[in-house]
């Protein structure tokens, strides 16, 4: 079983993950934990700031209403997947005694509210109407 399947049916079972390796410090778990949270809040500021786009800027020309929205939304959806499966990796690597996962998801999920940040400031700029 490739180990994207096998990380994807931890998502739905993490119970399963004790079968593997050592029970590491409990701070460890924890600190992981916190971290999936931090993700999630992320995950659903994005996404509130989504909605927010389309709903309070209906004078915002349609397209850059739409694409700002959607990247945030986007962002968003991503974001909260890529928690779950950051909480599964890594506590599978503290498990076995492995680095932790690195990746390179911050990198592009700062590019992109980077680029939706400039383009808000476009319109700020240049006004509603474009």
């Amino acid at each position: 079983m490739s180990n994207f399947v096998r990380s994807l049916r931890l998502w739905f079972a993490p119970e399963h993950i004790r079968e593997e390796g050592d029970t590491p410090d409990y701070r460890f778990s924890l600190a992981n934990e916190r971290t999936f949270l931090a993700w999630l809040r992320t995950a659903l500021a994005l996404i509130g700031g989504g909605f927010a786009v389309d709903q309070f800027l209906p004078e915002l020309r349609w397209g850059w209403r739409i694409g700002l929205a959607l990247a945030l939304l986007a962002a968003g959806v991503l974001c909260s997947l890529r928690a779950v499966n950051h909480w599964v990796r890594c506590e599978r690597a503290m498990r076995r005694g492995e680095d932790l996962p690195v990746g390179r998801f911050p990198t592009v999920l700062s590019l992109v509210v980077a680029v939706v940040a400039l383009a808000m400031v476009v319109v700020v700029l240049f006004g509603w109407e474009g």
